[in-house]
């Protein structure tokens, strides 16, 4: 699984963490930026970077993780986009039914509220929880699918 991740300046340091234990766990993972640190750069940057990423990638079932302070900026530019599910995330029950009810693809983290250690187990139960496929599940994906643009 691909794994494609951004973060601006308040998510930095922790997207820097994640990569490095993602890749411990075996994930491909591309890291869309911030590369430097810039403290007067703009979340969206990095929010469309990753979504771009993911609606052309390749891979069979890529996923994206954004990171800023609150990870609500990342959050909503993300959900402007059809076929990104995002979801802000603070804990792993959060994670697990954010995969296993609706099938997200886009985890959303908030720098300022989770430890590097938490936002470990929140990734963890995040990437390895599978979509249910429960057919109420997918009935409620295609409605929010026919949202929008």
């Amino acid at each position: 699984m691909k794994v494609y991740v951004g973060a601006d300046h308040n998510g930095f340091e922790l997207k820097g963490q994640l990569i490095g234990y993602l890749k411990k766990l075996g994930y491909s993972v591309v890291d869309k930026g911030n590369k430097k640190l810039k403290s007067d750069d703009d979340f969206p940057d990095y929010a469309l970077e990753v979504v771009d990423a993911l609606l052309t990638s390749s891979d069979a079932d890529p996923k994206g993780i954004l990171i800023c302070a609150s990870g609500q900026g990342m959050c909503m530019v993300a959900n402007r986009f059809k076929g990104i599910r995002a979801s802000l995330i603070r804990d792993v029950e959060e994670a697990r039914m954010g995969r296993n009810d609706d099938d997200s693809n886009v985890l959303c983290l908030a720098s300022r509220m989770l430890s590097a250690d938490q936002a470990e187990s929140v990734v963890r139960t995040w990437l390895t929880t599978p979509f249910s496929g429960a057919s109420r599940f997918q009935r409620r994906i295609r409605e929010i699918d026919n949202f929008g643009s």
